[in-house]
């Protein structure tokens, strides 16, 4: 009985072993497959951060280049003590002068690397931490530079946003380094003996010691840098409103202007039929509006009159010298127009250069007059030119004769015709049919002229007022020359001159005692002189008698 129980206990301890021994071995296995899953999704892990980290390498490559300029310049120097004590050594082995020679090549490829990588011997990463230069902030002054304002706002907003990007890129490599050095020491916990995983641990702590404090000088810099952008933007952005404010002010005042200048040449061209005064009234406004608007732009965009004073008096001189001819047509438009000796549409009559130019003057300009060439007496007898557009400087006013047929309201001229009669004509007869017609047809403008004359004379010393037609004569060579004058519309002298010419023509033809002279010659032949005998020659004669 005994025995039975003591083998049944033995039986249930053994199988109880053996369930233990089972269950140990089963969770054994369990924990290795676990740990096998950890340690590949830590993997996983690392080589995504890896990826990451390669794809953002810039930091990474400066760092390296960096590192391997501590290196080559501890290799330099390792070798450089190699050398000294060589050279120390007063006999050296073949062995050892060969080893000095190719320690000494060594320092030179040492050099010239060094030499490459010399912008990485401190400081490596200054000029990626340096933000950009900030130029010279624009002024607003004026609507034009609000553009210019624009444009430099949005250059700092691009400089700022690469700058910002350049700092979240070292954020992003710093934070990556931070995760895979937890994973690394994850896997060293794992598995502590592996010394690739303890490798990059250390390559990794290394490049964080590098860049932590690379990113903390980052991390002022930046907001440094942003709150000086801030502050620039600002300012721009209270520069700019202000600016286009005071534009819309003055583009407000000169439409109100505008406005006021086309009413009033609506009302000018609506009410007013005179085409003299509608074209200096129309004139006058448009050098109002320019004028005011002239004053409008300098007092709202020149912050100090008198320093604009000032430099155009020192100015002034230069340009009076360098500018003469416009600075004297500016003189002579001042004078035209105050003292008022051309008008617009008045005719007249300039010499320039031998040249006579006879027109009706169509503006007056700050600069130059503008002439109509009409066809008249001149132009037919003269230029044999007619309808140019003559440009006359205002400056002519001061050196040259102008001469003026429809001042102060005169639209009268007198004209000429000239005839010759013989000398047995009825001269007295000529003379009072040359009156006669001159008189019929220059009737309406002999009354027009004698009252205008009365009105001028009590602006002008005029002692003749006598308009009635006027005859001479005159002793010519080949007869008596008949010498008519009369008043005819300033504007249409050939006209009337064509009309008094027909007329007085036909008149004389009709009358037998008055003849028309012209140049005659008369030739004397005297019969009785000898007729000249030929002149032979010898050899001629003597060719005739062979």
């Amino acid at each position: 009985m005994i025995m039975r129980l003591f083998f049944n206990i033995l039986l249930v301890s053994v199988l109880f072993t053996t369930t233990y021994a089972i269950d140990t071995e089963k969770s054994i296995k369990d924990n290795i497959s676990k740990n096998t899953q950890n340690i590949q999704t830590l993997l996983n892990k690392k080589s995504t951060i890896n990826k990451e980290l390669s794809e953002n390498n810039i930091w990474s490559k400066i760092y390296s280049n960096y590192h391997t300029y501590q290196e080559l310049k501890k290799q330099k120097k390792t070798i450089e003590e190699k050398i000294t004590q060589l050279q120390r050594s007063n006999q050296l082995s073949k062995k050892e002068k060969k080893e000095l020679e190719k320690l000494q090549s060594t320092i030179k490829t040492l050099t010239g690397k060094l030499g490459l990588l010399q912008e990485y011997e401190s400081e490596p990463f200054k000029k990626f931490l340096t933000p950009p230069i900030i130029s010279e902030v624009p002024h607003v002054e004026n609507p034009f530079a609000i553009i210019g304002a624009l444009s430099y706002r949005e250059k700092l907003r691009s400089e700022q946003t690469e700058y910002d990007n350049r700092y979240l890129s070292l954020k992003t490599i710093v934070d990556k380094h931070i995760e895979k050095e937890k994973i690394l020491l994850k896997l060293l916990k794992s598995d502590p003996e592996n010394e690739e995983y303890l490798s990059v641990l250390i390559d990794t702590q290394n490049r964080l010691e590098t860049f932590k404090p690379v990113l903390e000088i980052f991390n002022t810099t930046e907001s440094v840098y942003t709150k000086k952008i801030d502050e620039i933007e600002l300012k721009l952005k209270h520069d700019i409103k202000r600016e286009a404010q005071k534009a819309m002010i003055i583009g407000a005042i000169i439409l109100f202007f505008l406005f006021v200048l086309f009413f009033g040449k609506y009302l000018v061209r609506r009410y007013m039929s005179n085409n003299e005064r509608f074209y200096t009234i129309n004139k006058a406004l448009n050098i109002s509006f320019f004028s005011i608007l002239l004053v409008i732009l300098l007092f709202a965009y020149i912050e100090n009159v008198s320093y604009l004073v000032t430099i155009l008096g020192f100015a002034s001189a230069g340009i009076a010298i360098a500018m003469k001819d416009w600075f004297m047509s500016l003189m002579g438009w001042f004078t035209i127009v105050l003292g008022g000796a051309i008008h617009v549409g008045d005719r007249v009559r300039f010499v320039r250069d031998g040249v006579e130019y006879v027109g009706d003057i169509v503006d007056i300009s700050l600069l130059r007059m503008t002439m109509h060439e009409d066809i008249t007496l001149t132009t037919f007898m003269v230029n044999r030119r007619a309808g140019r557009m003559v440009f006359i400087p205002n400056n002519f006013i001061f050196t040259d004769m102008i001469s003026n047929y429809s001042h102060a309201g005169l639209k009268t001229v007198w004209d000429g015709i000239d005839f010759v009669v013989t000398f047995d004509s009825d001269v007295h007869k000529a003379t009072l049919i040359a009156k006669e017609i001159s008189k019929k047809y220059s009737k309406g403008y002999t009354d027009i002229t004698r009252k205008q004359l009365n009105k001028l004379r009590s602006q002008y010393g005029i002692r003749n007022t006598n308009v009635e037609p006027r005859i001479f004569t005159h002793i010519e060579p080949y007869g008596m020359k008949v010498s008519v004058w009369y008043l005819t519309n300033s504007f249409a002298t050939m006209t009337l001159r064509s009309t008094i010419s027909i007329e007085i023509i036909t008149r004389i033809q009709a009358e037998e005692k008055i003849h028309l002279a012209f140049p005659t010659q008369s030739i004397y032949m005297d019969k009785t002189v000898p007729k000249p005998e030929p002149i032979l020659d010898d050899a001629l004669i003597q060719g005739t008698l062979l």
